[in-house]
């Protein structure tokens, strides 16, 4: 019976004190949309990307050409003709793959150069909400455009255009 009481009691007690509590939401995919540096950062990605993509392509139709030229004339190669090709056209494979992740691999040039571009912008977009949430006494701030599904939000919650004023941005 005494478990009961007090499992009663911290219940009350938890549901009274998560009154008190505070939330909000930011929506960072609109607040890094604001900052220029982060467009900047992201045009430059876009560009490098596209860069790697043409190579890539270019590497994959010389694969092509080597396949077609070798199933063309396959019917009149020797058998030590037709495995040279077929290292070939191998060796042409592992060369795409690599180069493929080197470019976008997890571990790859363009994931780099995202981590060294935007990572320092997404750091001070992180605090300064940080900074307001302190001062807000805000228990949780949420963000919008993360996968966390919110069905529905009040505005008068959302502190996004604080974020970019202390950032030193007007919206």
């Amino acid at each position: 019976m005494k478990k009961i009481i007090f499992l009663g009691v911290f219940i009350l007690a938890c549901m009274t004190s998560s009154f008190a509590q505070k939330y909000a939401y930011v929506d960072t995919d609109f607040i890094l949309g604001k900052l220029p540096a982060y467009v900047a950062a992201q045009e430059q990605l876009d560009k490098l990307s596209q860069k790697y993509q043409k190579e890539l392509e270019t590497l994959h139709a010389e694969l092509d050409q080597i396949y077609k030229d070798y199933q063309g004339e396959v019917v009149l190669l020797s058998q030590d003709m037709k495995r040279k090709r077929e290292e070939q056209i191998v060796n042409k494979e592992k060369e795409y793959k690599k180069l493929q992740r080197q470019y976008f691999g997890p571990e790859g040039d363009l994931a780099k150069k995202r981590e060294a571009l935007v990572k320092p912008i997404q750091d001070e977009v992180f605090n300064a909400i940080q900074t307001i949430a302190e001062q807000g006494a805000y228990a949780m701030v949420f963000d919008k455009a993360g996968s966390m599904t919110m069905v529905y939000t009040n505005p008068k919650f959302d502190l996004s255009d604080q974020v970019l004023q202390k950032l030193g941005y007007k919206n």
